[in-house]
C-alpha cells in the first residue's frame, strides 16, 4: 500500500455515470531463497481483475517486447571476450509506473477501505498488475532510456547501448522488469544505476547470478561463463514425478517412431490420457531448450505436434525427455574468450516428418564456440529431393545470420563476413548458381534471396563434413558418441 500511495496509483473519485467498476484482489506468495538470499520472501500484490476489460473500450494495445533470448546468449558471449562487468537490476513495482491513457475505475483495496469514503471508488492513474494494458504502459521506458543517450538497437528493440568513448561502451538488456547492465568499468555502471534510480525505485542485485530462471556462473581466473537451468529443470522433475527416474542418454531414442497414426483409438485410452499432463511438460520442457539446452530441440520439436491428441506412445517419449534431463541437469552452455565469430552449422532431414513428408529443418549458430541461437523444426512445404530441403535450410539460417551479424554490428562487435557450414555439396552449388533448372525452377522465390546475399559476399557458405556438423542433432536421433560429439562442438557440457 506504501508502494501505491507514494506512486499516485489512483485518485478517489465518484462514480461518473455509464461507467464500470472494475474489482480487485490481494495475491499472497511465498518466493523461495536463491543463491544470494537464503530465506524466503513473503510477497503480495493488489491485482486488477482484468478479465472483464473490453477491448477498445478499456484497453487497445496490450503487446510489450522483450529481450530475445538469442540476445542475452549474445551478450553474455561479448563479455566473457572482453572481460566486462556483468550487474543484474529489478525494478519495484514495476507495473505501477506506467501511465494510464484510458479512464478505469476500481474498487477500494479489501481491507484498506478509506474511513467516510466508503462509496467512492479509485480512479487509476498508473497501471496495475492485471490490467490488460499493463506491460504496454510500461514499455514507455524506452522513452527514458532515449532521453539518457541510449541508442536502442535495431534488431532486437530492449537491446540499449550507448558509446562513451572510443573503446568504451554500455549494455542494457531489458526483459520486463529484469535489467542486465554490462561495461567495462564498474564506474559506468554506478552511472547508469544512478540515472535509473532518479526516475524508478530500483533494487540491485549485483553481480548477475540468475535471470528468467537461468543460472549464471563466472569463473573470471579462466575467463569462462556458464549459462545453466539446473534448479528450473530439477523443479521440472519433481513437478513431473520423474525426480529418482532412471537416467537415459540420449533426449529421444531411435526406436521412437512417431505419427498422428498413433492417435488414440479406445475409450479407455482417451479415458487414461485426459489425466496426463502432456501439454503441461511439453511446454516446460520447451523453455528449457529455448533458454539453455539447444541438445533438447529435436526431441521437443517431434513431440509438441501432438499436443493436440497425444497417444501413450508420445507420453512413453516425454517420460525419455524427462529421464535424459534426468541423467543432464548440470549440462550447460560455456562461453570462452575466443576471438571466433558467428558460425552458423545446417542441416536438413528429408521427409522426417512421417504424417505430412515434410523435411526439418535445423540450424545452430555459435560464437566463440558456444550456441547462442539454434532451431529444429518443420519446413512449411514438401520438398522432392535432399538438395531442395538443404537449400532451404540454408536460406533459414542466412536470415538468422543476418540478424545476427547486424545486432552484433551494432554492438560494436564487427565480424566482417558469417560463415554457415552445410554438409550437402549439391545445395552449396546451389546457392551459387544463378541459373533456374528444371529440378528447381519450381521451388518457392523466397528461397532463391540467399543467391544474391552470398553475391554480395556478406554470408559465406562452406562445405563441412557430416561427422563434424552439430547441426545434425538438431533433425534426427543420433547414437550416443555421435551426439555427445555435436555437444562438444558446441560448448554444451557437463
Amino acid at each position: 500500500m506504501e508502494s501505491l500511495h507514494k506512486n499516485r496509483t489512483w485518485e478517489l473519485v465518484k462514480l461518473p455515470k455509464g461507467k464500470k467498476v472494475f474489482y480487485c484482489k490481494w495475491v499472497f506468495k511465498k518466493k523461495e531463497g536463491t543463491l544470494r538470499v537464503e530465506e524466503p520472501r513473503y510477497k503480495v500484490r493488489l491485482v486488477a481483475k482484468g478479465y472483464s476489460q473490453i477491448p477498445g473500450v478499456d484497453f487497445t494495445d496490450v503487446f510489450s517486447p522483450v529481450v530475445k533470448h538469442s540476445s542475452i546468449r549474445a551478450l553474455l558471449g561479448i563479455v566473457t571476450m572482453h572481460d566486462l562487468e556483468l550487474e543484474q537490476l529489478d525494478v519495484k513495482t514495476i507495473f505501477l509506473h506506467g501511465e494510464l491513457e484510458e479512464d478505469i475505475y476500481m474498487q477500494q483495496p479489501k481491507g484498506f477501505t478509506v474511513l467516510e469514503k466508503e462509496d467512492y471508488i479509485c480512479l487509476l492513474k498508473k497501471s496495475l498488475y492485471g490490467l490488460k494494458q499493463s506491460q504496454r504502459q510500461w514499455y514507455k521506458i524506452d522513452s527514458f532510456m532515449t532521453s539518457h543517450d541510449f541508442k536502442r538497437n535495431s534488431f532486437d528493440s530492449c537491446v540499449y547501448f550507448k558509446k562513451n568513448s572510443v573503446s568504451s561502451f554500455v549494455y542494457l538488456l531489458l526483459y520486463v522488469d529484469d535489467m542486465l547492465i554490462a561495461a567495462k568499468d564498474k564506474g559506468e555502471i554506478r552511472k547508469v544505476k544512478a540515472q535509473l534510480s532518479e526516475e524508478f525505485e530500483m533494487k540491485y542485485l549485483g553481480p548477475a547470478k540468475k535471470i528468467l530462471g537461468m543460472e549464471i556462473l563466472r569463473d573470471r581466473k579462466t575467463s569462462k561463463l556458464y549459462l545453466s537451468q539446473k534448479g528450473y529443470i530439477e523443479k521440472v522433475l519433481c513437478r513431473f514425478t520423474m525426480k529418482s527416474a532412471k537416467p537415459v542418454s540420449t533426449p529421444l531414442a531411435t526406436h521412437f517412431k512417431l505419427s498422428s497414426a498413433l492417435s488414440p483409438q479406445s475409450d479407455d485410452e482417451i479415458e487414461y490420457l485426459s489425466h496426463v499432463p502432456y501439454s503441461s511438460a511439453v511446454g516446460s520442457l520447451m523453455y528449457a531448450m529455448v533458454c539453455s539446452r539447444p541438445d533438447l530441440s529435436y526431441a521437443v520439436s517431434t513431440v509438441s505436434r501432438y499436443m493436440a491428441n497425444p497417444s501413450k506412445e508420445h507420453w512413453k517419449a516425454v517420460q525419455w525427455i524427462l529421464r535424459y534431463l534426468r541423467g543432464t541437469t548440470d549440462v550447460r552452455l560455456q562461453f570462452g574468450r575466443t576471438e571466433d565469430g558467428v558460425i552458423g552449422y545446417v542441416d536438413a532431414d528429408f521427409v522426417g516428418d512421417l504424417d505430412r513428408r515434410r523435411s526439418l529443418t535445423g540450424y545452430v549458430f555459435t560464437i566463440g564456440g558456444c550456441a547462442i541461437s539454434w532451431k529444429a523444426t518443420l519446413q512449411t512445404t514438401v520438398t522432392l529431393s535432399t538438395t531442395e530441403a538443404e537449400y532451404m535450410v540454408i536460406t533459414e539460417a542466412c536470415k538468422e545470420a543476418i540478424w545476427l551479424k547486424g545486432l552484433f554490428s551494432e554492438l560494436n562487435e564487427d565480424f566482417q563476413i558469417s560463415t554457415v557450414f552445410c554438409d550437402s555439396q549439391s545445395a552449396i552449388f546451389l546457392t551459387k548458381d544463378q541459373m533456374f533448372h528444371e529440378r528447381t525452377k519450381h521451388i518457392n522465390v523466397r528461397y532463391h534471396f540467399v543467391r544474391d546475399i552470398i553475391a554480395c559476399d556478406d554470408i559465406v557458405v562452406s562445405k563441412i563434413s557430416t561427422h563434424e556438423n552439430p547441426a545434425d542433432m538438431m533433425t534426427k536421433s543420433l547414437p550416443i558418441t555421435k551426439f555427445e560429439h555435436c555437444l562438444n562442438l558446441v560448448s554444451v557440457h557437463c
